[in-house]
């Protein structure tokens, strides 16, 4: 199979697990503690913050041709992806539709959405093609928030991650038309905003985009800013936490796969599903925890999981850069119809990499965070109330390099 991906050992590691561990934790706690000293009050905008691009950009992104464009694009390569997937040979060998469905679009995504912000919603061949459809819309409930997204998502997550043939050109064919088909019939239903809301892979790139440092401000104007400003752009609504540990808990359960304890164990599908259920579970029922011992110190009428939501998010990406870094690298060469070339980067470099990814975005995530808190938290309690999420994050950058290591 193409789809394995992390180190494949401690050895890989330039340094010393041990030593990894410390600097990863050390520049965790550093950074809290240097937020606690120079940074007294909320200093992030959110959406007021950022400054314009010139106009002539902003005319061009806006315009009706760049518009058009990027629908027809997206369609044609939804399209040809399709027809390869179906008609090309039935291997990932002979077949490169795995890994433009794996590699070139599920990692793609987050590069994509840190360096131009949220352009697979005007990409999106599906969001196209359900705008075709005449129909009168419904209203989509807003108590089911973000829940569809999370379904879709596990759902791809164990195509991904559990089944035995993850690596079948059919079975994406198959898993990507019924999704089409779900999402395109429910788009016509409710609505662009079904996409917003319902699109796992939607979803999942307009949060990494948040990140990035294009966004738009909240009178319209394409601007540069601060990305943990574009986190605070993000609006609350049910099931946004859910979401995010979700995609924590699946890469938990990726790097534990990887582990000789777990190919030992040879669990098969249901013990699969098992696993990824229990990693999603262990990685909410710590967040939850937290919450749960930072709640005492806020102030009234706030709810913590809303509030701290969005600072997941850089860790959730740093995450992703770990465990799918030397997984693009390698496996994305089968895109182009070649054989791997497994030169190309030393391990060495994957290790830096990924314990880098993991690292800054702990650190992103503090200083996100503590922003939250200077704001939310009672004033004589700002340093202790956080405490509880600094240790959440230490033992999330802990695991994250004990897994990426196969330690």
């Amino acid at each position: 199979m193409i789809l394995a991906h992390g180190l494949g050992g401690r050895s890989d590691l330039p340094v010393p697990l041990w030593l990894a561990l410390y600097a990863g934790a050390a520049a965790v706690v550093v950074s809290f503690f240097a937020l606690t000293v120079l940074w007294k009050e909320p200093k992030l905008r959110g959406a007021d913050a950022g400054r314009p691009l010139p106009l002539v950009l902003q005319r061009f992104v806006d315009g009706r041709f760049s518009r058009i464009a990027g629908r027809v694009l997206g369609v044609i390569l939804f399209a040809g992806f399709l027809a390869m997937a179906w008609a090309g040979p039935d291997n990932s060998a002979g077949n490169p539709a795995p890994a433009w469905f794996y590699v070139w679009f599920w990692v793609g995504l987050v590069p994509l959405s840190l360096l131009f912000g949220p352009v697979w919603r005007r990409l999106n061949p599906l969001r196209t093609i359900a705008a075709l459809i005449p129909a009168r819309r419904r209203e989509l409930p807003g108590r089911l928030g973000y829940l569809p997204a999370i379904v879709g998502l596990l759902a791809f997550l164990w195509l991904e991650l559990v089944f035995p043939h993850s690596d079948s050109p059919r079975a994406i064919a198959f898993f990507a038309a019924v999704y089409a088909v779900i999402h395109i019939a429910l788009g016509g239903v409710y609505g662009p905003r079904w996409f917003d809301h319902g699109d796992a892979f939607e979803v999942y790139a307009r949060l990494i985009a948040a990140l990035s440092p294009f966004g738009r401000r909240a009178d319209g104007r394409l601007v540069i800013r601060n990305p943990l400003d574009g986190l605070l752009t993000i609006s609350p609504a049910p099931w946004l936490t859910a979401l995010v540990l979700v995609v924590l808990g699946s890469t938990a359960f990726d790097g534990l796969t990887r582990l000789p304890f777990w190919t030992s164990l040879e669990a098969g599908v249901l013990g699969g599903t098992a696993g990824l259920a229990a990693c999603i579970a262990l990685t909410y029922g710590a967040y939850a925890g937290a919450i749960s011992l930072t709640r005492p110190y806020l102030r009234r009428g706030f709810d913590p999981y809303p509030a701290f939501a969005p600072s997941l998010i850089p860790i959730m990406v740093g995450y992703t850069v770990a465990h799918y870094f030397s997984f693009a690298v390698f496996s994305g060469q089968q895109g182009f119809g070649r054989a791997i070339d497994y030169t190309v980067v030393s391990a060495g470099v994957i290790a830096l990499v990924q314990i880098a990814g993991i690292v800054a975005g702990h650190v992103l995530a503090v200083t996100s965070a503590h922003d939250r808190s200077v704001g939310v938290l009672r004033a004589n309690y700002v340093k202790v109330g956080q405490y509880p999420m600094l240790a959440l994050m230490i033992g999330y950058t802990a695991l994250g390099i004990a897994l990426v290591s196969g330690s």
